[in-house]
């Protein structure tokens, strides 16, 4: 039985590690602010959630797990509304995400506030 929770445990932590590794590749090789959230929030969650199931298989069933259990549920719910809360002041700053020919070129768009967007020649869009 302990040779069937190590196995387990080490492909937990494998694949958590795999998914951390690619949102961080994601965050350097994405091209703007928007895209490069997007994979840091949900490769991140993912990694860490299943990198935490490993440690309580691992920690068997005591105080340790619970703690872990708490820790996961923490991270579950905090993970993603850091991420959308941090994507919406960008947004409210006036950053504004690369679409189209912006993409191809690389140039960010950056606008007045929520409510206007800009040009990227800076004229205001209604």
């Amino acid at each position: 039985m302990a040779l069937a929770i190590d196995i387990v445990t080490g492909l937990l932590l494998a694949g958590g590690s795999f998914f951390v590794l690619v949102g961080s590749i994601g965050v350097i090789r994405l091209p703007d602010f928007y895209t490069r959230m997007h994979a840091a929030g949900v490769t991140d969650t993912l990694g860490a959630e299943l990198i935490l199931l490993a440690m309580m298989l691992q920690a068997g069933f005591s105080l340790v797990t619970v703690k872990i259990i708490a820790i996961a549920f923490f991270m579950f719910f905090t993970s993603p509304t850091s991420t959308h809360a941090v994507a919406n002041a960008a947004w409210t700053a006036g950053l504004r995400p690369l679409l189209g020919k912006d993409l191809k070129e690389g140039n960010a768009v950056t606008g007045g506030g929520a409510d206007q967007q800009t040009a990227p020649d800076g004229t205001a869009r209604p």
